[in-house]
């Protein structure tokens, strides 16, 4: 699996989901509402689910192998920490006087 992008689309603060990311597999598949989730030990990615009718959610999209949602998991979250770290860093520049 080619991961070709990754957008961290939305982030939250203050509640376990952290983001909403999409991902682009090359470049010929984007997949959206991917979640980041925190949980009792860490971060996780949570794919895109809906409610069937007996209430159980289902993943409408997933890496079908062990390893295929190990890479996507390690990217996603790279993608992530990068992005926050970015963040952090031009909040840091516009505290600090020039």
């Amino acid at each position: 699996m080619q991961i070709t992008d990754i957008r961290i689309r939305r982030t939250y603060q203050d509640t376990r989901l952290k983001a909403l990311v999409s991902v682009t597999v090359g470049g010929d598949l984007a997949v959206h509402d991917i979640k980041i989730i925190e949980g009792p030990e860490r971060l996780f990615v949570a794919m895109p689910s809906r409610k069937d009718e007996n209430g159980t959610f289902r993943d409408v999209t997933h890496p079908i192998t062990s390893e295929a949602r190990t890479s996507l998991e390690n990217a996603i979250l790279d993608a992530y920490q990068r992005y926050m770290a970015n963040l952090s860093a031009e909040e840091e520049q516009q505290i600090l006087p020039s």
